[in-house]
């Protein structure tokens, strides 16, 4: 892991990755055989990573413990919500938030937040991380500070949950994450990346208008032919997942009362995933109302109608060898590819 380098180090590698990943595209859906959960844990707030060579049982790459230390690439020693997308070059991009809700107790400051709880709300961050590799081993790291990057941002009380996915349109790696102004309701926004991967190339905007007056958080994108959906967690009520649907990435979402998830519990962080050969789609949902923590799964074909898969260890979906994840995102491997991350971390990955 290429972690807590200097700016120099930092900015050769990425040279040398982008100049290596010139040429590379991504992988066709033939050549995929793997699964790669990524996700945190509140007690870590680092990067874990498990593998699954069916998408129904995964098994943590390094026993449960971390893959990347939070502490080593962010502002608040930790970080929360990864979200992994592969771009069309076939490297891997990564976006998390820059956020350690323990971090007095863990000595990482003397306040319990970051700033002023009076004036920026519970939580409060203003930065997102960046991450980008070609193999899942090695990582170049950007602390983007959304805070500074454009004027008239500089009293956003949170900058949560980013994701990220490909505008094939634009060419260009866009960033959406929700985002509130002090102590005002949290909305989802978005921008687009520089092609160095490193800063956000325009001011954030509204990415969708929920028409209800509550917050609204955890945005997240699958394109199915020429639609885009949306899954999202809107407060107003229980916390849980609903969808939005647009034939254009940025705007244009038709809002939906219907509730996607399954669970009476609070619900966040919605990703979907789809299954390797098949035209059937994975929501899966962290279960944050449920001590311990647990993700929850529903499948479907037509993103209308959702078939239950229950909880991790409660159904079909097996977690062998690790527990109580958080906010976690799915992305498909080849085999070689999965090989090698098994490889590197001594691990085994059965297809048993």
């Amino acid at each position: 892991m290429q972690i807590g380098l200097s700016a120099i180090v930092r900015a050769m590698l990425l040279a040398g990755l982008t100049a290596n990943l010139s040429s590379a595209t991504a992988p066709v859906e033939d050549d995929l055989a793997a699964y790669l959960l990524v996700y945190f844990k509140d007690e870590t707030h680092s990067i874990h990573f498990a593998l699954s060579p069916d998408g129904y049982r995964f098994r943590d790459v390094n026993g449960g413990r971390p893959v990347i230390d939070g502490a080593e690439i962010s502002e608040q020693k930790g970080v929360r919500d990864p979200h992994l997308m592969r771009g069309p070059d076939g490297a891997f991009y990564m976006a998390a938030t820059d956020l350690h809700i323990y971090a007095q107790a863990a000595g990482h400051r003397s306040s319990r937040w970051q700033r002023d709880a009076n004036q920026f709300g519970w939580g409060n961050n203003r930065a997102v991380v960046l991450m980008k590799s070609a193999d899942l081993i090695t990582w170049t790291h950007t602390v983007v500070r959304i805070d500074q990057a454009f004027p008239g941002f500089e009293g956003i009380g949170s900058a949560w949950a980013p994701e990220l996915i490909y505008d094939h349109d634009k060419k260009k790696v866009m960033l959406y994450f929700s985002m509130r102004f002090g102590k005002a309701q949290d909305r989802l926004y978005y921008s687009y990346l520089n092609d160095e991967f490193t800063e956000m190339s325009e001011p954030p905007k509204l990415l969708f208008d929920y028409p209800i007056d509550c917050s609204y958080i955890d945005g997240d994108i699958t394109q199915v032919g020429n639609k885009f959906h949306l899954f999202y967690v809107p407060h107003d009520g229980t916390p849980g997942v609903k969808q939005a649907v647009s034939d254009r990435l940025t705007e244009g979402y038709a809002y939906d009362p219907a509730w996607c998830d399954s669970e009476r519990l609070k619900c966040e962080a919605p990703n979907v995933w789809k299954r390797i050969g098949e035209d059937r789609w994975v929501l899966m949902y962290d279960i944050y109302g449920l001590k311990p923590p647990n993700f929850g799964f529903r499948e479907t074909t037509d993103f209308k109608t959702f078939t239950d898969l229950g909880r991790f260890n409660e159904g079909p979906m097996k977690a062998g060898n690790f527990e109580r994840p958080k906010h976690g995102s799915v992305v498909r491997l080849t085999r070689r590819e999965a090989e090698t991350l098994s490889r590197h971390w001594g691990f085994t990955l059965s297809s048993d």
